[in-house]
């Protein structure tokens, strides 16, 4: 525990410390009723400012826990600030009935709350109902004195009890952190309705007055509830105890409609009772059918909102469901792409056979006499071959999954080999190629055979698209920032575009190092930054 929050058990104690001494030694007198409210005040202030840090510093329901404990000791407070009006203010005895009693006796609900805002509110109205039903007409439709003062102790000692039970099986349920906070709860308030029946007996039997005995133990739960926020604060239970559990939920419905059941009940006693007058049966009947209405309209509420809240879970699961059925999808097609893989490989070693032979004779023809033309056409095969042969090792990486082997390019090599591949292709379809490739370009590291197929099939869309009408196709290098650009342009404004496809053969066959980059020039066909 802070130095802080020693600090202020220790004043708490020392104010209980000097009650008592007060309450022993002092004459019923001003000064000492003075005393005793001022302090009863100033120890009921402590409490809700001790546990106003617990609000700030929790979250969700166990933010709105503190808050009704703050809430609930508030309450008392503002009953303990009006009984200090009448005693200290205007120097005259509490009148009874007293217009704080409700106040008195709301404090306890908050207390009792480990529910949702609308579960507390149905608790709230009922408790409310039942001192209207049971005390205010003894107040005010049929005014008297005995009656009144008999049912609000019956009533407020049956609140007690019922809030004393429950915060006990809170108290053996809880654990850790909270067991000992909901103990140290328990212990205050049964210090507080223990002395709040005797000070109930004294006034009973005109023995008690404000500072007499009856109010030590009366101070020394106050200052027990500064104690609960400060160890509250210290122990820093952050989740409320049982908040997701599968039951709680279902006694919370369960309180809910006991109370609202109940109401028929209290309508048909107050229509059958003989022993009320007449004024005090059409009071509570009025009572209990504005009541009902108040808690339907809760009751409307909260169904709503569960409906709502059960359709946003249907939504979830349906959204689960669909994500699961993409996820078995794509594990299908993966075991699918696997199998390819396989097949790949296997086709692949066997192309490598022919493929060498087919080199080793370009080779060997390239050695024998022959005219520069035929030796051109000798040189092409052999490229050719060596092409498809970096082709089918391309196959081979892809169905094993090897990394591709990384070296310097020329970009502009690379360039020039796309065109002169794709000069026959082009030629035909009646598309010009303008090239502009500076001299003054750095070398890239990647993957020579990913990167022209990357080319080849741009190159490809280019003919597809430009097949009908013709063109020039521009192809050029450039530096940019830390990369080198190499740029496919068409020369009409309006092709359309397909980039899904390009940045997709690039996430596949670029290897080079840094990031691979698409860009879109208009009028531009394709950009490839690398």
């Amino acid at each position: 525990m802070t130095k802080r929050s020693r600090v202020c058990i220790l004043v708490a104690s020392g104010l209980v410390f000097a009650q008592s001494v007060a309450s022993l030694v002092l004459r019923p007198t001003f000064g000492l009723t003075v005393f005793s409210d001022l302090t009863q005040c100033a120890l009921l202030l402590s409490g809700t400012l001790s546990l106003l840090p617990n609000v700030a510093v929790t979250r969700g329901r166990t933010r709105l826990f503190w808050a009704l404990m703050t809430l609930g000791v508030a309450f008392w407070l503002a009953y303990q600030l009006l009984w200090t009006y009448f005693e200290v203010i205007l120097r005259r005895d509490v009148p009874n009935p007293f217009v704080g009693d409700v106040v008195l006796f709301l404090h306890i609900v908050p207390r009792t709350a480990r529910l949702g805002s609308l579960d507390f509110a149905l608790l709230l109205i009922w408790w409310l109902y039942l001192y209207l039903f049971a005390v205010i007409p003894w107040q005010y439709s049929h005014t008297n004195e005995t009656t009144y003062e008999h049912a609000l102790n019956v009533l407020y000692l049956t609140e007690k009890m019922v809030f004393l039970a429950g915060l006990a099986v809170v108290w053996t349920r809880s654990k850790g952190s909270w067991r000992t906070v909901y103990a140290h709860w328990f212990g205050a308030s049964l210090v507080y309705a223990l002395s709040s029946y005797v000070a109930n007996w004294g006034i009973e039997r005109h023995t008690y007055y404000s500072g007499s005995l009856y109010d030590i133990p009366l101070v020394a739960s106050m200052a027990w509830v500064i104690g609960v926020g400060l160890l509250a604060l210290d122990l820093s239970p952050k989740q409320l105890p049982g908040q997701a559990s599968p039951s709680h939920g279902v006694w919370v419905a369960r309180l809910g409609m006991i109370a609202i059941f109940s109401l028929p009940l209290f309508a048909a006693w107050s229509v059958f009772d003989p022993t009320a007058p007449p004024s005090v049966r059409t009071f509570r009947l009025v009572v209990t059918l504005a009541t009902m209405l108040v808690m339907g309209a809760l009751v409307f509420i909260k169904q709503h909102l569960l409906d709502r809240e059960l359709l946003r879970l249907l939504r979830t699961s349906q959204e689960s469901f669909e994500n699961l059925r993409r996820v078995q999808a794509q594990l299908v097609q993966s075991e699918k792409l696997a199998s390819l893989g396989q097949l790949v490989g296997g086709a692949a070693h066997e192309l490598n056979n022919p493929l060498t032979a087919m080199l080793g004779y370009a080779d060997l023809l390239a050695e024998t006499p022959l005219k520069d033309e035929q030796r051109v056409l000798a040189d092409k095969i052999a490229q050719q071959v060596r092409r498809t042969k970096g082709l089918v090792s391309s196959l081979l990486s892809f169905a094993q999954q090897v990394p591709a082997e990384k070296i310097l390019l020329d970009m502009n090599a690379l360039a020039q080999t796309a065109v002169k591949l794709s000069q026959p292709q082009l030629r035909a379809r009646g598309i010009q190629v303008r090239t502009d490739l500076p001299s003054d370009l750095p070398q890239i590291l990647g993957d020579s055979n990913q990167l022209l197929q990357v080319c080849l099939h741009i190159t490809n869309n280019a003919l597809q698209a430009m097949a009908q009408t013709g063109g020039v196709l521009s192809v050029s290098t450039r530096r940019h920032d830390q990369f080198v650009q190499l740029e496919f342009a068409d020369d009409k404004a309006d092709r359309a575009r397909d980039r899904t496809g390009l940045e997709r053969m690039l996430r596949h066959h670029s290897g080079a190092q840094g990031k691979n980059h698409v860009s879109e020039r208009y009028p531009s066909w394709r950009n490839l930054s690398h």
